[in-house]
């Protein structure tokens, strides 16, 4: 955590309403830091420049569906959702949603350890780092366009209710909620991991699913903000897929998570528990 924030909430609302683009490099005004070895520029502090130029980044509010209506069939299975997602506070599964929230590095390397079955960090996976680094960045900048539009309210700001990262929430007022952008990131992380990692495809399609259904049970988003979300990840990952550099430093990550299957490096984290608290039903 920095400056008591999720990061993440707080850096790409301010990037989105800021104007800071990834292409902000090219105007010479970027810094550059060290990351995994290698020199790259930082678009603000803690976030790394992505593969995509501002030209390129998605319109999202052109192909995900207005955020429901407060009278709708869908605002009204949002609200059964998030009824139901009350029973978990305090439990296990309320304790991951909170660690899930967190997306300042080195934070997020350790999502998907276990759903790929290795230690994931900047020293022992220095290329599979720096990928999911500026991804971030490519994928949790592609739903403001749609989250600007809609300025959608969350769920704990209707309900009157607390989230499971109490610290966030004056950021996360200023935030719109649809689609969401954790979720984004999350699913994005999955597709682009499981191309890496196919023989893992369930395990990894499964941790990412929770991780965006992470946000409803931190009160922090309704469903259709996920299932949103989801969509947006995915559409991000495919513009990806026509940048050079991107499927370059697939390749590299690739090498990294079969050196370190040749190693048996195993994760780092307790993944019996990780496993526990998603056993949980929603």
């Amino acid at each position: 955590m920095r400056n008591g924030y999720s990061f993440t909430v707080v850096a790409l609302l301010a990037i989105t309403l800021g104007g800071v683009s990834p292409a902000l490099a090219a105007s010479g005004d970027a810094q550059q830091v060290t990351v995994a070895g290698e020199q790259v520029d930082e678009i603000m502090p803690g976030m790394l420049e992505g593969y995509l130029t501002k030209e390129e980044q998605l319109d999202s509010k052109e192909f995900v569906l207005p955020s429901p209506a407060g009278d709708s069939a869908r605002q009204a299975a949002d609200t059964a959702w998030a009824d139901s997602m009350q029973t978990l506070r305090d439990t296990p599964r309320w304790n991951l949603a909170a660690s899930d929230a967190d997306l300042a590095f080195p934070a997020p390397a350790k999502i998907f350890s276990c759903a790929l079955g290795i230690s994931i960090s900047e020293e022992e996976t220095p290329a599979l780092y720096m990928l999911l680094r500026r991804t971030l960045t490519d994928i949790g900048l592609a739903p403001y366009s749609a989250k600007n539009a809609y300025q959608r309210e969350r769920p704990f700001m209707v309900r009157g209710e607390t989230v499971c990262t109490p610290q966030d929430e004056d950021a996360l007022r200023k935030d719109g909620s649809y689609p969401s952008g954790h979720t984004a990131i999350g699913w994005g992380w999955a597709l682009i991991l499981t191309e890496l990692a196919p023989d893992r495809a369930e395990e990894i399609l499964a941790r990412g699913r929770s991780f965006g259904e992470s946000r409803t049970v931190c009160n922090a988003h309704w469903y259709s903000d996920v299932v949103a979300g989801r969509l947006v990840g995915s559409a991000a990952v495919a513009r990806l897929h026509a940048n050079e550099q991107f499927l370059e430093a697939m390749e590299a990550a690739r090498a990294d998570i079969e050196r370190m299957r040749s190693e048996k490096k195993s994760p780092q984290i307790d993944c019996a528990a990780e496993a526990e608290a998603l056993s949980t039903g929603l």
